[in-house]
């Protein structure tokens, strides 16, 4: 994957929370998840197949706020 992004995830809290998001964000075309914890996510992602708006729109869509981390 060409760019790394972390994100800042509101809203989980356990295990099935991590699951949910795994699973959003390896339906989005271009991502290749990293890692996935209660609070946070690291994603790969090719530019060209897919954008930063993207990726936080799939994990907003299923209930959580995800917003690049600082």
């Amino acid at each position: 994957m060409e760019n790394t992004l972390k994100l800042s995830i509101d809203g989980m809290h356990c295990g099935a929370c991590v699951s949910r998001v795994t699973t959003a964000l390896k339906g989005v075309e271009g991502v290749e998840v990293g890692t996935v914890d209660v609070g946070s996510a690291s994603v790969g992602f090719d530019p060209a197949k897919t954008s930063i708006e993207k990726i936080t729109a799939a994990v907003d869509h299923i209930g959580f706020s995800a917003r690049v981390a600082d």
